[in-house]
């Protein structure tokens, strides 16, 4: 009865009044010093051979004790998920308790969630000309480019970047080459090599006119198509990647040539074979056609392609409207297209029957197109019929890429007049 009127006493511990004396430590069940029981690992049984248990190395972690002001100076790493385990779960507990850091937190994390929009991986076209503008801003060239000869350096280069992205088996994938020829579509069966070694002949024409050296040698005379099959002919072998290297070369010569003459030049001849430009509407002429090729070659390889920067689009477009009354005119000449309703060409600088071409888009505008007399001036007071078409398909109408039956256009008026004007289009088109 004594041993139970002691204080603190456990009267169910059968060892409380052993002989270890008042001021004996109190023991655990092990037998040790007074703390936290220790558990001994479970002893090796028969089926592990004798061998003890492993010890456990994946135990949960255990929230790291620290101060508040720690504890704050951590949401930013642990809303961007840089803390270690130990910190996370002390930062998460704490969050539980203090309400001031909870809502820094929420915070943080909405705003590491607008870090991290989804975005394309493909560049964007523009680019380019972006970087090439504001570092020109900064700082510009010492020999500045013409202004009509920049569309031709964009358009090289952002053929040049296609075919370095394609690999060798590529280049020699099938490329037909299509145009409209006279009244009926044509084409042409070749590579994507091959369409290079036409754009190197052709380009050659400009080099020619300027005292450079042509990459067919003395082929005075010859006309776009003419000097293509003569530099294909003269290959002992198919055009290969190797192409690219020569076409290369004389596009940064072209442009450098005609940097050099301050813009000067502009006015200089181009002779086409059957026709001649000024200097300055043949380069616009060859940046058209290097883009429809590398649109060609961008279709055979399945690779996305762009259209021009629209003000260099509007450039194209120009040019096209301005040739469009010589080429009514020549169709007319060889039967093609209807007769004009007088019965002689209007004079030089006076006003004629005029169609209104209406182009859409951002590269668009509208041209009075004379319809009876190159030299006739458009006028709206004679307007007789109005066309309207996207951008981009007048472009492909214009590569003979679209039949003048199929091109999507709004019309009104004389149906004669604007079917010879989508003819005449076409007909701009050649190999």
């Amino acid at each position: 009865m004594r041993r139970c009127g002691v204080t603190g006493a456990d009267p169910f511990d059968a060892h409380t009044g052993s002989g270890d004396g008042a001021g004996a430590a109190p023991r655990n069940h092990a037998g040790g010093p007074g703390g936290p029981p220790h558990i001994p690992l479970p002893r090796a049984s028969v089926e592990d051979g004798g061998r003890p248990l492993p010890v456990p190395e994946d135990l949960p972690p255990q929230p790291a004790e620290l101060p508040h002001d720690v504890l704050k100076s951590l949401l930013g790493a642990w809303a961007l998920a840089a803390c270690s385990a130990a910190e996370s779960l002390a930062v998460e507990v704490h969050l539980g308790d203090c309400g001031a850091c909870a809502d820094e937190a929420r915070r943080l994390r909405e705003a590491v969630g607008l870090l991290h929009q989804p975005e394309s991986l493909d560049l964007d076209p523009g680019l380019r000309n972006r970087v090439l503008e504001a570092c020109l801003d900064r700082r510009p060239p010492r020999i500045p480019i013409p202004a009509w000869a920049t569309p031709y350096d964009a358009e090289t280069a952002r053929l040049d970047a296609l075919l370095q992205d394609i690999g060798d088996a590529e280049w020699h994938a099938p490329v037909r080459l299509r145009w409209f020829d006279g009244a009926a579509p044509a084409s042409r069966r070749t590579t994507v090599a091959g369409v290079i070694a036409h754009l190197l002949s052709v380009d050659g024409l400009v080099a020619a006119a300027l005292g450079l050296a042509d990459p067919l040698g003395d082929s005075t005379g010859q006309g776009p198509s003419a000097r293509t099959e003569t530099f294909w002919q003269a290959s002992h072998f198919p055009p290969t990647r190797a192409v690219r290297g020569p076409w290369r070369e004389q596009s940064h010569r072209l442009v450098q040539t005609v940097s050099f003459t301050g813009g000067g030049a502009g006015r200089l001849g181009v002779s086409y074979g059957d026709f001649a430009l000024p200097l300055h509407d043949a380069m616009l002429d060859r940046a058209f056609e290097c883009w429809v090729h590398a649109e060609d070659i961008a279709v055979a390889v399945d690779y996305p392609y762009e259209p021009p920067a629209p003000r260099y689009l509007h450039r194209m477009i120009d040019l096209a409207a301005r040739m469009l009354p010589a080429a009514l005119a020549a169709r007319r000449q060889a039967g093609l297209a209807t007769p004009g309703p007088t019965p002689h060409l209007v004079s030089a600088g006076r006003p004629g029957r005029s169609l209104r071409l209406e182009i859409e888009g951002n590269g668009g505008g509208e041209w009075l197109i004379p319809l009876d007399s190159p030299a006739a001036v458009g006028s709206e007071e004679f307007e007789v019929a109005h066309v309207a078409l996207d951008d981009v398909e007048f472009c492909r109408l214009a590569a003979g890429h679209v039949p003048p039956e199929d091109a999507a256009a709004g019309q009104l008026g004389d149906r004669a007049a604007i079917r010879d004007v989508l003819f005449a289009t076409a007909s701009l088109s050649r190999m």
